[in-house]
């Protein structure tokens, strides 16, 4: 790999937040009755700015007991329906300007696997470093997470894991403090805002 081009996910390659809409996705109004004897966890997470924990509480109300292959179907039409329509134009231009470079891309986020495996695959990305969910024996969701949050610190550690002993040119697209590190590694680093991005790099 020469070039590695490395994409946050919410609200840089998308124009919102995807998590909770997907947790909501797999429960429904059930997600709220999940939480409630999760309440005095997550308000204490929350006081704290503790964010990590925050999603550890929600997430374990959302997809505790249900079957990984019933999340995995219901994050591809997820990411069919919900993911497609809030892609931004223009870093999806850019985006397609690394492909045709031939450059690897990867999605770094601390969004779930399950719809981002098939983003990935619609967007052309080679690899998916990202947030998911623990599974038990039977296949059951176990309602922990498998791993990190893939945010922050995760980010930079996933990337550098994911090139082993590689150090290709790094470009690393980001619109938030969770993507500091990843940013600060990367060779080029692209802070997204809510102005446009060009299609081709300065």
């Amino acid at each position: 790999m020469e070039t590695v081009a490395a994409f946050d996910v919410d609200k840089t390659l998308t124009t919102r937040d995807c998590v909770v809409p997907f947790l909501w996705r797999l429960r429904g109004p059930g997600l709220l009755a999940g939480l409630a004897p999760r309440s005095p966890s997550l308000v204490a997470a929350a006081a704290a700015r503790r964010r990590d924990r925050v999603k550890e509480v929600v997430t374990a109300a959302a997809v505790r007991g249900l079957p990984i292959d019933t999340v995995d179907r219901l994050g591809a039409e997820f990411e069919a329906g919900f993911v497609r329509r809030h892609l931004r134009p223009d870093t999806m231009a850019r985006l397609r300007w690394h492909a045709a470079k031939g450059h690897h891309i990867v999605l770094v986020s601390a969004s779930f696997r399950s719809y981002l495996e098939p983003l990935a695959a619609h967007v052309g990305a080679h690899a998916v470093l990202s947030t998911d969910v623990e599974v038990d024996e039977r296949g059951l969701c176990t309602g922990r997470l498998r791993g990190a949050n893939c945010r922050g610190m995760e980010k930079e550690r996933r990337l550098r894991e994911w090139l082993g002993g590689d150090r290709p040119t790094v470009y690393a697209y980001g619109d938030s403090s969770a993507d500091a590190e990843m940013l600060a590694f990367a060779d080029h680093a692209i802070r997204v805002t809510t102005s446009p991005i060009s299609e081709v790099p300065a």
